[in-house]
């Protein structure tokens, strides 16, 4: 499912109109990109939770040259599913 196909899915749902259902959803991607932008934690019950993670710098391998390379360190978007998704997934 991508973006457009969400949106309709949402709009049918919800019986907003697809373009209150757009604004929606993307306020919904928003707030929680700055909240995760900002080091934050989105957590909504029953359906899972966004967390930022740090991830330790680490040594790699080339796999075209075989040479070992330092791979930086970073922050990385985390999702941990809550019960209910993840018994509804089963």
């Amino acid at each position: 499912m991508n973006k457009t196909e969400f949106i309709s899915a949402v709009s049918e749902k919800s019986g907003l109109s697809k373009v209150d259902a757009k604004k929606a959803v993307e306020a919904f991607v928003e707030t929680v990109s700055n909240e995760l932008k900002e080091g934050g934690k989105v957590a909504l019950l029953g359906f899972g939770s966004f967390s930022v993670a740090e991830k330790a710098a680490r040594k790699g391998v080339n796999p075209k040259t075989k040479q070992a390379i330092e791979i930086p360190a970073r922050k990385s978007v985390k999702f941990k599913a809550g019960a209910e998704l993840a018994e509804l997934v089963k």
